[in-house]
C-alpha cells in the first residue's frame, strides 16, 4: 500500500493506466458518483471537476473510475488510449513519478455501445460524515495477469468459453479480487457492490464459485459488456462505500 496524501486515500501500486486499487485514508470516506448518461471523456472530466469543487474537494480527491468503450481493443489500440486517458490525470497533476494511484474499471457494453470512451462512474474521497468505514475501491481484472506486456499470452484459458473454461476464469479473477482486497484489508462481507462484466452464461457456476464463497453477499450486478482487451472474456471488480449517488 502506498499513501497518495494529496487526495487523502491509499493505494495498491498496478500499472501504469491505473492502481490496483484504493481505500480511504484515516477520517476520509469514498462516494461514487455515476453519471446518468455517461459522458465522453472531454465532457466527462470538467463535469467531474465541476461536482468536486461544488463537494469543496479537489481534482486530487479522484480515486477511482469506470468507462464504457465502444470495443474491445487491440493490444496497440489499448496501449494508445490508455496515453490519451493518463494525460487527463496527469494535467491534474495525479501522476507523480509516473505512479498512478486511481484505480479504474474499463469495459465494453455489447449491446447499445457508446461511440468513443465514456465515463460512466467514478469515485472520490472527503471527509466521514459519519461513522464506520472510510470504504475501498478494487479495480477491475479479467482474465489475465498485468503488467507482463501483453494480455494474450497469459490469458487463463484464452479462447476457451466452455463450461470448464469460464469457471477457470471466474476462479481465476475472482482470486485476484481477493488478492486485491486483502492488501486493502478488507473482504468480500465489507462490499457494497460486485459487478461481473461478461458476455457467457455464469449460471453453471454461479452458486458453486461465487456465490458459494461470498462473493454476492451484498447482491450481484452482472452488465452484459466484455473487458477492454480482444481475447479476454471475463471481468469483475467490487467496492465498499459510504454514498453512491446519481447525476
Amino acid at each position: 500500500m502506498v499513501s497518495f496524501d494529496a487526495g487523502n486515500y491509499q493505494f495498491i501500486p498496478g500499472v501504469f493506466q491505473y492502481s490496483a486499487g484504493v481505500r480511504a485514508g484515516d477520517g476520509f470516506e469514498i462516494v461514487r458518483v455515476r453519471f446518468r448518461e455517461p459522458l465522453p471523456l472531454a465532457q466527462a472530466f470538467p463535469a467531474v471537476e465541476a461536482h468536486l469543487a461544488a463537494a469543496n474537494r479537489l481534482p486530487a480527491a479522484f480515486c477511482s473510475c469506470e468507462l464504457r468503450s465502444p470495443a474491445p481493443f487491440t493490444e496497440a489500440g489499448f496501449a494508445a488510449f490508455n496515453r490519451e486517458y493518463v494525460g487527463w490525470l496527469e494535467r491534474w497533476g495525479l501522476i507523480r513519478d509516473g505512479v498512478n494511484p486511481v484505480a479504474r474499471t474499463n469495459v465494453c457494453p455489447q449491446v447499445a455501445p457508446p461511440g468513443n470512451v465514456t465515463l460512466y462512474a467514478f469515485s472520490y474521497t472527503r471527509p466521514k460524515t459519519a461513522g464506520g468505514p472510510g470504504g475501498f475501491v478494487v479495480a477491475g481484472s479479467g482474465e489475465a495477469p498485468e503488467g507482463k506486456g501483453n494480455y494474450r499470452d497469459h490469458a487463463i484459458r484464452l479462447g476457451d468459453r466452455s463450461v470448464e473454461g469460464l469457471a477457470e476464469k471466474a476462479k481465476w479473477v475472482l482470486g485476484e479480487m481477493e488478492r486485491r482486497m486483502t492488501a486493502l484489508g478488507v473482504n468480500w462481507a465489507d462490499n457494497t457492490g460486485t459487478h461481473l462484466y461478461t458476455v457467457y452464461d455464469i449460471h453453471p457456476f454461479l452458486e458453486r464459485e461465487i456465490v458459494g464463497r461470498g462473493a454476492s453477499s451484498n447482491g450481484l450486478s452482472w452488465h452484459f459488456a466484455r473487458p477492454p482487451v480482444q481475447d479476454l472474456d471475463y471481468e469483475m471488480d467490487v467496492r465498499g462505500v459510504s454514498t453512491e449517488l446519481v447525476i
